[in-house]
């Protein structure tokens, strides 16, 4: 939690961009796992948390800004729960820590906006995207939920503040960093063949919880790393397979890092490992370079799609014009996905607002396979909070059906291109603050060149 007047300011900034109406902000419940007192890992949503810093069930809150008035709904803990629980602050007490005098018991918030409702004022929500958000909308508010989409200008006020990390915000960051940089470097040191999966995951979970962390998102740690987003990890790591881990902390704050790494089975990669990897890696380094105030991140990431055609070409995987496969998406068959996107509250910033606001600013997204999945398109400016994070994968599956189709036969030797699909796929991501002149890496430096990796096996 933040000193008292953060939020204070937050919400007045935020008073000040709407100008009138009611603002809802819906705190997360628990979650049963398979029965109701055996939960799931409590956390809160982070829009409540970055203006109202509570993290606890059962809270809602109300600013209404024609009122004048920020009230918490919600319930001071009975003793039953105290016995269970143990002595807390009172409700009362947390909110006198962010600066909210006005609580009500969490059954009279209906009351409070159907009286809005009479009155014609207009209720501000944001997209719901748990089931008792929506269950609670429909409730207080008589709106079902295939009409539940949120109030576009609530969503972009929001993201006008969160999208700028103060100094505080960074500091919180940048500790997330140094702690994902840790479980990454330790499973580089960790990994041999003969091991499975879930014992290098065990290694980097020991790694967080050591430094009082959560994880910021469920960790990918595969040898099938052409597998997008594999949460699978029972498989036996064996020599010759190449092992993609993508892992990230989350500090007692909230805030988020989020890396990659890719590391040989053995103590080193293949010739035809480190050929690949060389190519990535350059990718992800003049992607770097090119960081700064001002640039279209979709400029970015299609500089990094040019690397890798160039590179794909030097091994005779891929042909033609390098400008015109890009643009006519034939590189996504070995980088089907985006360069990076925000981060802060969320590993992917504000997502549940939706991509189109957050890293479009309301611009229509590319329907091209590959490109669409680039969620962050808008100049990049200072303060943003973004990941670097180019992949190449080699996807049987992908592989054959665009064989099949006769798809971009210009650029693309299928011959040479097959001989790879048990390669497996590489990513290595890095998170960046974009400064007034450039960028700066948050967190410590995880291995990035081949060379480096091969130090640490």
């Amino acid at each position: 939690m933040f000193a008292k007047e953060t939020y204070v300011q937050r919400r007045a900034l935020l008073k000040k961009k709407l100008g009138s109406g009611v603002l809802l902000f819906l705190g997360n419940d628990e979650c049963g796992l398979n029965y109701e007192d055996n939960t799931f890992r409590y956390r809160q949503d982070s829009t409540f948390l970055y203006y109202f810093g509570l993290s606890g069930a059962g809270l809602s809150a109300i600013i209404d800004i024609d009122a004048d008035r920020e009230i918490i709904f919600g319930d001071e803990l009975s003793i039953d729960a105290i016995v269970w629980m143990g002595a807390q602050p009172t409700l009362h007490e947390k909110c006198e820590r962010i600066g909210v005098k006005e609580i009500m018991p969490s059954a009279d918030i209906m009351s409070y906006l159907h009286q809005c409702v009479q009155k014609g004022k207009t209720v501000h929500y944001l997209p719901p995207y748990r089931a008792e958000h929506k269950l609670k909308l429909m409730d207080w508010l008589g709106i079902p939920p295939a009409r539940q989409e949120g109030s576009v200008p609530f969503i972009r006020a929001i993201v006008a503040q969160r999208n700028y990390k103060s100094d505080e915000e960074i500091a919180e960051i940048e500790k997330a960093c140094n702690v994902t940089a840790d479980m990454h470097i330790a499973a580089t040191k960790f990994l041999r063949p003969g091991m499975y999966e879930y014992e290098v995951v065990a290694e980097m979970n020991r790694v967080a919880q050591a430094n009082n962390c959560e994880l910021s998102f469920a960790t990918i740690a595969t040898i099938n790393g052409q597998t997008l987003h594999n949460h699978y990890h029972g498989n036996k790591v064996k020599p010759g397979d190449l092992f993609l881990i993508d892992a990230g902390a989350e500090v007692e704050s909230g805030y988020a890092g989020d890396m990659s790494s890719t590391i040989p089975a053995d103590k080193k990669f293949t010739a035809r490992q480190r050929e690949v990897y060389e190519i990535q890696n350059a990718m992800h380094l003049e992607s770097v370079k090119a960081l700064r105030p001002g640039i279209p991140y979709m400029e970015v990431y299609e500089l990094a799609a040019r690397i890798l055609v160039e590179g794909m070409k030097g091994l005779g995987l891929m042909k033609g014009n390098t400008d015109d496969a890009v643009r006519e998406g034939a590189h996504a068959l070995l980088f089907p996905h985006g360069l990076g996107h925000m981060m802060g509250l969320d590993v992917h910033d504000m997502e549940n607002l939706g991509e189109l606001w957050v890293g479009y600013d309301g611009q229509p997204k590319s329907t091209q396979f590959g490109r669409k999945s680039q969620r962050l398109a808008i100049p990049l400016e200072e303060r943003f909070v973004i990941t670097v994070e180019p992949g190449i994968y080699f996807i049987p599956e992908l592989i054959d059906r665009w064989k099949a189709e006769k798809k971009f036969t210009d650029f693309i030797n299928y011959e040479k291109v097959e001989a790879y699909k048990g390669f497996g796929g590489i990513r290595n991501e890095e998170d960046y603050l974009i400064t007034a002149n450039g960028s700066r890496r948050l967190g410590k430096k995880i291995p990035l060149t081949p060379d480096e990796v091969e130090a640490l096996r």
